[in-house]
């Protein structure tokens, strides 16, 4: 993923060439750095929503997009994180919220896996079983336990108030307990 701002050029013999700064904006350099320092966590928080690497890395790319743009009007620095956490969120219901999104489905998985981290089989079924969770009550349980944010943060950053949190949560993991069933224990799994 390049930083918004940043553009790849062609090279000599079509391979890429270093990349090229299409602007001069004062802020180009700060951003970049926290560009670098949180694309992958926004990325994982993205997937956590959406279940789908490649969506995840749309999802992120736009969120970042945003950030970027209004990057020169946000004055709190030491709430960047929790803004642009809202931005991917947001990103991730408003693109739910798109017919163009539903027409296409995948009917099947490719035939070549992609190599990933090595991960538990245990968070490998609950990131599945998240993935049949609703997007708003999937959204809350990302925030509140992959996250880690509060009731309160959680609200804030989702626009809504502190019961709908609450009941979003519950009836999320009850959703995810029926779908994995009384013997699997989800006390773990959140962990990153």
């Amino acid at each position: 993923m390049t930083p918004p701002g940043l553009a790849q050029r062609p090279g000599a013999g079509g391979e890429a060439a270093p990349l090229a700064r299409t602007t001069d904006s004062p802020w180009d350099d700060e951003f970049s750095q926290y560009f670098a320092a949180r694309a992958r966590l926004l990325r994982a928080t993205a997937y956590l929503l959406c279940g789908d690497w490649h969506r995840a890395e749309d999802i992120t790319q736009v969120a970042l997009t945003k950030l970027y743009v209004a990057w020169p009007r946000l004055h709190r620095r030491d709430e960047l994180d929790g803004y642009a956490r809202t931005v991917v969120v947001r990103t991730f219901l408003a693109e739910n919220r798109r017919l163009w999104r539903r027409r296409e489905q995948l009917t099947h998985e490719p035939p070549e896996r992609p190599a990933a981290d090595p991960e538990p089989e245990h968070r490998v079924l609950v990131r599945s079983a998240l993935g049949s969770v609703p997007p708003k009550q999937r959204a809350v349980l990302v925030l509140r336990y992959w996250n880690d944010l509060s009731v309160e943060q959680t609200a804030a950053a989702l626009g809504c108030s502190t019961g709908t949190v609450k009941s979003q949560a519950a009836r999320g993991l009850a959703a995810l307990r029926t779908r994995l069933g009384p013997h699997f224990s989800l006390a773990d799994t959140w962990r990153r």
